[in-house]
């Protein structure tokens, strides 16, 4: 249970929160907990969910045309400035966006928050993986095709 939740969010302490109070009585539960333990992180275990993310941005799905190359270059140097800049990766849910807005989406996104202070980047920074954690969760319920 917890390996499959540390896929989710990879701080320890928030996947043994949720863990620790299962049974759920339903789905509902399960990411309000979830949510739950993502706002008592503190800023080690942010820094333990962040280094558990993804180091290297891969190239977005449904990113076609001749402007794809440009933009996926602007996007490597965006993510390597904001890496230099708050010392942690970039994340971002892009749950609910279609997959032809998810390069704009992304680029634009980190242009507006390499703008940020550090500490309300870590918070957005915060809210973001709370929204990826609750997303994925949501994605291992739903029932399969």
């Amino acid at each position: 249970m917890r390996s499959a939740l540390l896929l989710c969010c990879g701080s320890h302490r928030w996947a043994e929160r949720v863990a620790a109070h299962r049974p759920y009585p339903d789905a509902d539960s399960l990411l309000a907990a979830s949510d739950e333990a993502c706002y008592d992180l503190t800023a080690a275990e942010l820094d333990e969910a962040l280094a558990g993310e993804s180091l290297s941005p891969l190239p977005l799905a449904g990113a076609r045309g001749p402007a794809t190359l440009a933009a996926h270059t602007a996007l490597r140097a965006a993510h390597a400035e904001y890496e230099r800049r708050f010392r942690h990766v970039f994340v971002i849910c892009l749950d609910g966006y279609r997959d032809d807005e998810l390069l704009d989406q992304v680029l634009s996104d980190i242009r507006t928050r390499l703008g940020n202070e550090p500490e309300e980047e870590r918070a957005v920074a915060a809210d973001e993986l709370r929204r990826l954690a609750r997303g994925r969760l949501a994605r291992i319920l739903a029932p399969g095709p």
